[in-house]
């Protein structure tokens, strides 16, 4: 029993002694040390950065992508690479209006919806001033809930503007400032085109999503979905949001079943339609940066290859420098295992060392990426599950490429060792 308590507090004496020496060395070699740590420090450095840039670009993402909700779904003709459809025109796979009739009673997952027809682009005028390229987009009232975009001014359109299909608009700010329109022009006529509208709401810019894209000035009007028609024959796509982000993947089914019903698609033929979530594109990118992470860590762990070339290297020299304490160490009673530790450990610590050495860069590479104009990784930083796993290659760096110089220090042979000059 004293032996079983005892043995616990040897061992930590002897990794304590042994940390002691080791840092003892190294502060006596510090030069030594630290060029023979490059290769950690480098190693550990880049992939810091690597996952920091990642990890930040991802919560961008995020932050951008729930302003939209996470349980919205996108609805859109989409051509299939296979079946009867495949080499059909876009124009001939176009959704149609009346394909989505009575869709939230045959979708019980589906809380709101909302169909989306592009009018294309035309010019908006208010007295002298113009604007061109206009994006004119026609919704329906549910819009606003799934897309999380409020009337900030004025109303937002309602069941009869649609269904008398009335010419009633809500501009953006950008437009209305713009058009030198009041703040409050609720009531305001402008054109499009050929055709005249009454401004009934201002509608709260979008989040621009162009990371790091060349940014281009963009203006939008929001009609009637009805209205629409009235100017062109649209294109049609449609916005979905689930009642929950729970039932996300049930919503995308029934959609998906209900579609190809309403299209006539045949048993075993592929769809001609897709049904997305912005969750699935938050996974899908998950899934680009692990991978991303895995060939920056194989590309990086060639450093780390060469820095544990070195680490052993320097701890060889080591053992050699330090025949005569070996033999004195062992001449007084020192076993293998007390000599194997002591120079494993101090071979670990050294790593450990380059470590922190590349973790400290790693920390400055993510504040220079945070700061790239233009980049869109302010949010850019180090997880701390990074740090860990940069600590845990730096100790299995020095325990593979320690090993060998501690065996070969724990096995020399006490008198020969006391001889060596």
């Amino acid at each position: 029993m004293k032996y079983l308590l005892m043995a616990p507090l040897a061992f930590f004496r002897l990794f304590y002694q042994s940390i002691y020496l080791a840092l003892g060395q190294i502060w006596a070699n510090k030069m030594r040390s630290t060029l023979t740590t490059i290769g950690i420090v480098i190693g550990v450095a880049s992939v810091t950065a690597v996952i920091a840039a990642l990890s930040g670009l991802r919560e961008k993402i995020r932050s951008q992508v729930e302003t939209f909700g996470t349980n919205t779904i996108f609805i859109s003709p989409s051509r299939p690479d296979q079946g009867p459809f495949s080499n059909v025109s876009s124009w001939s796979i176009r959704l149609k209006s009346e394909q989505f009739d009575d869709l939230l009673e045959h979708c019980p997952s589906v809380g709101s919806f909302s169909r989306i027809a592009s009018g294309g682009q035309l010019t908006a005028r208010y007295r002298e001033k113009s604007v061109e390229s206009v994006n004119i987009t026609g919704i329906e009232p549910d819009y606003h809930k799934i897309e999380h975009r409020p009337v900030i001014l004025g109303r937002t359109f309602s069941a009869i503007d649609d269904m008398q299909a009335r010419q009633v608009c809500l501009i953006d700010p950008q437009l209305r400032d713009k058009l030198q329109l009041d703040k409050d022009c609720y009531g305001e006529v402008i054109r499009l085109g050929y055709h005249t509208f009454v401004v009934v709401g201002i509608i709260e810019r979008r989040p621009e999503m162009n990371f790091g894209m060349s940014q281009r000035e963009y203006y939008e009007v929001f009609i009637p979905f009805r209205t629409v028609y009235k100017l062109t024959d649209p294109w049609l796509q449609a916005f979905a949001a689930s009642k929950s982000p729970e039932v996300l993947e049930e919503a995308q089914a029934e959609l998906k079943f209900f579609l190809r019903r309403m299209r006539s698609i045949d048993p075993g033929e592929p769809d001609n339609f897709s049904v997305e979530s912005l969750q699935s594109a938050l996974d899908t990118f998950d899934k680009i940066s692990i991978m991303v992470t895995l060939v920056a860590g194989g590309i990086v762990g060639i450093s780390l290859l060469v820095g544990g070339v070195g680490i052993m290297n320097i701890m060889l020299v080591s053992v050699s420098e330090r025949t005569r304490e070996i033999g004195l160490r062992k001449a007084v009673g020192a076993k293998k295992s007390a000599i194997l530790t002591q120079f494993l450990i101090e071979a670990v610590v050294l790593c450990f060392f380059g470590g922190l050495i590349g973790v400290g860069i790693g920390q400055i590479f993510t504040m220079m990426i945070a700061n790239i104009p233009n980049a869109e990784l302010d949010m850019a930083y180090i997880p701390w599950q990074a740090i860990a796993i940069s600590f845990g290659f730096s100790g299995s760096v020095g325990i593979f490429f320690g090993i060998f110089p501690a065996i070969k220090a724990a096995r020399l042979d006490p008198i020969e060792a006391l001889r060596h000059e």
